[in-house]
């Protein structure tokens, strides 16, 4: 049986380096958005981007498992970094992923908590023993830590402060948690790689469209070595 691997961008720059590496793939038109998929060393890859946001990316994540049958889910793109240690360019592993921007505290529940579900849900771990192996080969200081989702852009120091001190949160975005919840659902390893593009702060729209490029592409490179690890399992 072949392995499917889906690997998911929010954005097409973040999944434009994975195409370019493959180079050959079959285009798919599905739910108004592209899938990309590609025959590699005995398994099939299905690339593609979701467009920003936790429902672009649980609907994309959706149709790579249900329709495509990917029983490995990747996402890969870039992050604003929380902690102090993370810098641009920085590789994060994500730990557990949670939603910041939940919020039914009015019903006695703790922030990020939706009934049935949890506020963190962990990673594979697996995958992430791979993504380790493939940081210790190519002499990468990986990172982990918890990644809050939500949909809006941080850039702003209080709300930053707000995520750390709510969530301990070590980065933040738009997609991964989406992607956690849908792939725990279906029971689908899945593994968050994120390279931090900015610091979260009053800077972080600047910082973000400076190195947007340089840190997806970081990121891209460090996926595509973590599937030539699967492939070869």
């Amino acid at each position: 049986m072949k392995k499917i691997i889906a690997i998911i961008g929010a954005m097409k720059e973040e999944i434009t380096p994975i195409l370019e590496y493959f180079k050959k793939y079959e285009t798919i038109s599905l739910g108004e958005n592209t899938y990309y998929k590609l025959e590699y060393q005995n398994s099939i890859i299905i690339i593609a981007y979701s467009k920003i946001g936790k429902i672009h990316s649980a609907l994309t994540c959706s149709t790579m498992i249900l329709h495509f049958n990917a029983n490995y889910v990747i996402f890969s793109g870039v992050a604003g970094g929380l902690r102090e240690d993370l810098k641009v360019g920085d590789i994060i592993l994500a730990t557990s992923l949670c939603q910041y921007d939940v919020d039914i505290t009015a019903f006695g529940h703790k922030l990020g908590f939706i009934p049935e579900s949890k506020i963190y849900i962990n990673t594979n771990e697996s995958l992430n023993c791979i993504a380790k192996k493939v940081a210790k080969k190519q002499n990468i200081n990986l990172k982990y830590g918890i990644i809050a989702s939500g949909d809006s852009f941080v850039f702003d120091n209080a709300k930053k402060q707000w995520i750390i001190d709510n969530f301990n949160a070590s980065a933040v975005e738009m997609e991964g948690a989406s992607i956690a919840v849908v792939s725990s659902l279906c029971d689908i390893p899945f593994c968050i790689i994120r390279s931090i593009s900015d610091s979260a702060d009053n800077n972080a729209n600047i910082s973000f469209d400076e190195f947007l490029l340089e840190s997806a592409s970081r990121s891209a490179k460090f996926v595509i070595s973590m599937v030539d690890e699967i492939v070869k399992e």
